[in-house]
């Protein structure tokens, strides 16, 4: 008799989330139907795939090497029905997109979405560990990110035009005037910064390290906006891209006259998703975007 589809697909789906109950959210199906058909895998074949931990499991040996096997074929299930879904003319079919900021994201989308009309696009923003996170667990297709491990061969990624950071105060603030500040004026100050977890934040905090000075006063705050606002409201200094700090009468943007706080944005997918139909098309854009022979 041969190995049960469903069974090998529940056996993938926990291998991929971590978690029965994360899997049987993404199949939506019972825990109990999920664990039932794992569990029915393991007795046959008189193996373990996983070691559990609580609510937390672990792959074995030989459940690690399944994973290997059941990724490559989910992921030419996935083309296929990438393929007759989208045809030819990429009729139809979904583009789902995580990002760590809308201004970069947004008008690159729009020229897709005008490419490709029939295609669904959906978009969740996030840090950038959590976009790494989707990505792997397969909640986007693609992801915009500042900044990639050099030594992570599983992606492929494309780099968009660098920007910089730039420091912003409120027109109240005694810096409002000016023209350019200094790390070490800047560490005089609260800083307003965003999560850990931000690139934003990591750049200036690197920056901040290579000056050999050190933070002192930080708040951190959730969110671009939320920092908008403090910075506003007049609480301390904040950082963000240049290209993200929007027209506001109540801010002033400087920029750091003693550091180096360029920052890259890349567009990436795994590498074993390059391949489907849709992602394929719109990295083509991409590409022929950023291409400056084009």
């Amino acid at each position: 008799m041969p190995i049960s589809h469903a069974h090998l697909r529940s056996f993938h789906a926990v291998a991929l989330h971590g978690s029965f109950t994360r899997a049987a959210e993404a199949l939506n199906i019972t825990q109990p139907t999920l664990s039932g058909q794992v569990r029915d895998l393991e007795d046959r074949y008189g193996t373990k795939l996983f070691v559990r931990h609580g609510r937390r499991v672990e792959l074995t040996d030989i459940g690690r090497s399944a994973f290997e096997i059941t990724r490559q074929l989910f992921r030419y299930e996935d083309e296929v029905e990438q393929l007759l879904q989208s045809a030819r003319a990429l009729t139809s079919g979904q583009l789902r997109v995580g990002a760590d900021s809308p201004y970069i994201a947004t008008p690159l989308l729009a020229q897709f979405q005008r490419l490709y009309p029939g295609i669904q696009i959906s978009i969740q923003y996030g840090n950038s560990q959590q976009l790494m996170r989707w990505l792997d667990a397969r909640r986007c297709d693609v992801a915009f990110l500042p900044n990639i491990p050099e030594d992570d061969t599983r992606l492929d990624a494309i780099r968009l035009a660098p920007g910089r950071l730039v420091v912003f105060v409120s027109r109240d603030h005694a810096w409002a005037g000016r023209r350019s500040v200094t790390v070490a004026e800047l560490v005089t100050q609260r800083i307003v910064l965003r999560e850990r977890g931000s690139r934003t934040r990591s750049i200036f905090e690197e920056a901040v390290a290579s000056a050999g000075a050190e933070l002192g006063d930080v708040m951190e705050i959730s969110g671009r906006e939320g920092v908008r606002e403090a910075v506003a409201a007049g609480f301390g200094v904040g950082i963000v891209a240049e290209n993200e700090l929007l027209a506001d009468k109540r801010l002033r943007a400087l920029p750091v006259g003693d550091a180096e706080l360029e920052h890259a944005e890349y567009v990436v997918c795994l590498k074993e998703m390059s391949g489907l139909r849709v992602n394929a098309a719109f990295l083509d854009m991409i590409r022929n975007r950023h291409d400056p022979d084009n």
